[in-house]
């Protein structure tokens, strides 16, 4: 049986993907550029402007370079490449790929290589963010407009659910993780240490330009660390 998950076609609908942010981002830095111009900006100002956020934008992603090539092992390179390049996130579509998988008694700790496992896991991962792309088009207007009327009445507040809401969601997501043994548990902690680290600095130093790169090294650290942990625990060696 053909190997749907890395299909000549998955991999041209990718590149289409691709080629159609692509173009979209650049047809945006284009009119900017010109309204830049229009409202009277240097153009040395508009280059610094350039350069900068695209430099600072490489590090961030980082981290869905890494969400991509987590679930490249079990689901091939092409639909993880699509969902993450345009709307996905790995905080979703792990989950949604793994409860769809269980849904079949199969897990996507391994190859998915049966095409109606395959299939119920891009129809989740795709649908579930439809959904969350339509409440932004109709609703988010009033449930922005909602949030700074609360904040206007009572900031204390407003600030604690918008942080009650964050932590729930975020709690949801450490049960799959606590549940992994010993060397799960160690590595969120370790990864939830450097992630505290960039905050102190950020709070001490005022360098707010650091908040990008906390997420992918954070990341990048809890692999690292995972690797040690896992050789460690079972008497291996570096």
């Amino acid at each position: 049986m053909d190997d749907i998950r890395n299909s000549p076609f998955l991999f041209a609908l990718g590149a289409f993907v691709a080629l159609f942010v692509t173009v979209q981002s650049l047809v945006f830095i284009s009119q900017a550029w010109k309204e830049g111009r229009r409202l009277g900006i240097g153009t040395a100002v508009m280059k610094k402007a350039l350069m900068g956020s695209g430099i600072f934008s490489i590090v961030p992603s980082i981290a869905i370079l890494l969400a991509v090539l987590t679930l490249a092992g079990s689901l091939g390179l092409p639909l993880p490449w699509i969902r993450l390049s345009v709307v996905g996130a790995i905080t979703y579509e792990l989950p949604a790929a793994e409860t769809a998988a269980q849904a079949f008694d199969s897990t996507i700790k391994g190859s998915i290589v049966d095409r109606e496992i395959f299939s119920a896991i891009a129809w989740a991962m795709s649908l579930g963010s439809v959904f969350a792309m339509i409440l932004v088009t109709f609703f988010a207007k009033g449930i922005q407009s909602g949030i700074h009327k609360a904040q206007i009445r009572d900031v204390k507040w407003s600030g604690l659910l918008i942080t009650a809401m964050f932590m729930g969601l975020i709690s949801a997501f450490l049960g799959s993780s606590l549940g992994g043994g010993a060397v799960s548990i160690l590595t969120l902690l370790s990864s939830a240490a450097v992630m505290a680290t960039f905050g102190l600095l950020i709070r001490k130093t005022g360098l707010s330009k650091l908040e990008n790169y906390a997420m992918p090294v954070s990341m990048i650290a809890g692999m690292a660390v995972a690797a040690i942990y896992s050789l460690a625990l079972k008497g291996g060696s570096l």
